[in-house]
C-alpha cells in the first residue's frame, strides 16, 4: 500500500494542485495537516510524519511549497518519500526551480506529470528523461487514438530508448569529489608590534605546514570532522544499447583479484543509478551497465577519511583601543605544486558593527559583504605550495559586542582540476554494442569545496 493522494501546497498550506490516485481518503483531510503542522512546530515536536485520525501526512517541503501524501495505515513510507523527493527532481528538470509560480505557470503539465508518476498510489514512470518524450514543456501529450507510448515504458531497459543513433560516439566521465572539512586550530597569542613595524605586523604565528592530523579532537588543534563525497558523472553519447564497463582501483576488487593494494581506496556508502547490475558488483565488484543517453550520475560514495586541508589558513586578529581592529589572514596551497585551485574564496567573518573598510592583499581581491558580516578574499588562481596574505582594517565602534556574539568559522570555496584527494582513479571503461564500433572515453577529475570550514582561534 502506498500513496492514496499527493497535495502540493503553498507556504500557508493552501493547495495548489493535487491527484487523487486511491479515492480512500477523502480531499478535504488536507485541511487539517497545516494545523497539525503549526502545533507541532510549537511543541518543538516537529516530525516527517504527522497523523491526523486514521489519515497520516508525509511530508516534505522544497523551496516554499510543502509537497504532502496522504495515506492510512501500513503504507510503505520509505517508498513515498522516495516518491515525493523524486517528484521534486522531475519537476526541477522540467522547470529549472520548482516554487510556486512554477507550480501555476505550468499547471497543465504538472497534472499530466503527476498522472505519469504514479498510478493507483503506486510509482510509475520517474525518470524525466523518458517522460520528456512524450510529456513536452508545451503540455502537448500523445493523442490517445495514436496511443505511442514510448517503447521504454514498459521495456525491460526503461531508462534508455532503443535506435539512438550519434555519428561520433563518446562517453564522458567526471570524478568529482567534494571535501567537507571541520579544523580546530591551534591558538596563539599575537606579541605586540615591534617598533618599526605597522600594528599588527610579524603578529601571525605560524603553524606546521605538512600537518596531516588525526581526526579526533586535538588539545592543540585539529581536524575534528573530515570527509570526501565522490560522485561520477556521465555525459553518454553512443549509438544503439551498448553495455559498458568501468574499471577502478577499488581495494576490495584489487584483494580480490589478489593486485597490490598500495594505489586503490576503498570506498564507503556506495550508491548506484538504476542502470547498474547490482548482482555482478556483489559478485566480483564489476560496474556493468546499459547507460541512459546523455547526463545523469553513475555513482556516488563516501570516503571517512585524514584529509590534509588542502588550503590551510591562519588568522590574528588585533583590537585597537575599543576603536579600531585589524584582521590578518594567511592562505598556503598544501596540494602538489603541479595543481592550480580555481575560483578560490576565502570568507573571513568580521563583527556585526564594523565599519570604514579597507585592505589590502598580496594576491586577489578583497570586499566587505556586510549583509553576512563577512570579508570575501577572492584568489582567481591559487597553485599548490604557495602563500598568500590579506589585512584587512575596520573602524569597530564596540569591542565587547564582537566577544558577545563569538567568532564564527572561515570558510573557503576551490576547485582544483585534474585531481582527486582520495586518490580514486578510472582504469578502463569498455564499451560493448552489437554493431561494433569504435568508440572514446574521456575521464576528468575535479576536487572542490564541500563544507570546508577553519575556525579561529
Amino acid at each position: 500500500m502506498s500513496a492514496s493522494a499527493v497535495f502540493i501546497l503553498d507556504v500557508k498550506g493552501k493547495p495548489l494542485i493535487s491527484r487523487n490516485y486511491k479515492g480512500d481518503v477523502a480531499m478535504s483531510e488536507i485541511e487539517h495537516f497545516m494545523p497539525l503542522l503549526v502545533q507541532r512546530e510549537e511543541e518543538g515536536a516537529l516530525a516527517p510524519l504527522l497523523s491526523h485520525g486514521k489519515v497520516h501526512f508525509l511530508w516534505i517541503k522544497h523551496s516554499n511549497l510543502y509537497l504532502v501524501a496522504t495515506t492510512l495505515k501500513n503504507a510503505n513510507a520509505s517508498l513515498v518519500y522516495s516518491f515525493l523527493y523524486k517528484t521534486v527532481e522531475v519537476f526541477c528538470e522540467y522547470f529549472k526551480e520548482l516554487e510556486e509560480e512554477s507550480i501555476r505557470d505550468n499547471f497543465v503539465i504538472v497534472y499530466e506529470l503527476l498522472d505519469e508518476l504514479m498510478d493507483f498510489g503506486f510509482p510509475q514512470t520517474t525518470d524525466s528523461k523518458i517522460l520528456q518524450e512524450y510529456i513536452t514543456q508545451q503540455g502537448n501529450k500523445l493523442e490517445t487514438g495514436k496511443s505511442r507510448v514510448p517503447p521504454t515504458v514498459t521495456n525491460a531497459v526503461s531508462w534508455r530508448s532503443e535506435g539512438i543513433k550519434y555519428k561520433k560516439n563518446e562517453v564522458f566521465i567526471d570524478v568529482i569529489e567534494s571535501v567537507n572539512l571541520l579544523v580546530s586550530p591551534h591558538t596563539c597569542t599575537p606579541p605586540p608590534p615591534r617598533h618599526g613595524l605597522r600594528a599588527g605586523e610579524g603578529a601571525l604565528c605560524m603553524l606546521t605546514s605538512h600537518v596531516h592530523p588525526p581526526t579526533q579532537v586535538n588539545a592543540n588543534g585539529s581536524v575534528l570532522l573530515s570527509e570526501i563525497v565522490g560522485t561520477i558523472k556521465l555525459k553518454v553519447f553512443l549509438s544503439g544499447m551498448p553495455e559498458l564497463r568501468l574499471g577502478l582501483n577499488d581495494r576490495v576488487l584489487f584483494e580480490l583479484t589478489g593486485r597490490s593494494k598500495n594505489k586503490s581506496v576503498e570506498l564507503e556508502d556506495v550508491k548506484f543509478h538504476q542502470c547498474v547490475r547490482l548482482s555482478r558488483f556483489d559478485n566480483d565488484r564489476t560496474i556493468s551497465f546499459i547507460p541512459p543517453d546523455g547526463d545523469f550520475e553513475l555513482m556516488s560514495y563516501r570516503l571517512s577519511t585524514q584529509v590534509k586541508p588542502l588550503i590551510w589558513i591562519e588568522s590574528v586578529i588585533e583590537k585597537f583601543s575599543h576603536s579600531r581592529v585589524e584582521i590578518m589572514v594567511k592562505a598556503k596551497g598544501q596540494f602538489k605544486k603541479q595543481s592550480v585551485a580555481n575560483g578560490v574564496e576565502i570568507s573571513v567573518p568580521v563583527p556585526s558593527d564594523a565599519d570604514s573598510p579597507r585592505f589590502k592583499t598580496s594576491v586577489g581581491s578583497a570586499k566587505y559583504v556586510p549583509e553576512k558580516n563577512v570579508v570575501i578574499w577572492s584568489i582567481k588562481s591559487f597553485p599548490g605550495g604557495k602563500e598568500y596574505l590579506m589585512r584587512a582594517h575596520f573602524g569597530l565602534p564596540s569591542v565587547e559586542k564582537e566577544e558577545e556574539e563569538g567568532r564564527p568559522p572561515i570558510g573557503v570555496k576551490f576547485e582544483i582540476p585534474y585531481f582527486t584527494v582520495s586518490g580514486i582513479q578510472v582504469r578502463y571503461m569498455k564499451i560493448i554494442e552489437k554493431s561494433g564500433y569504435q568508440a572514446l572515453p574521456w575521464v576528468r577529475y575535479i576536487t572542490q569545496s564541500g563544507d570546508y570550514q577553519l575556525r579561529t582561534s
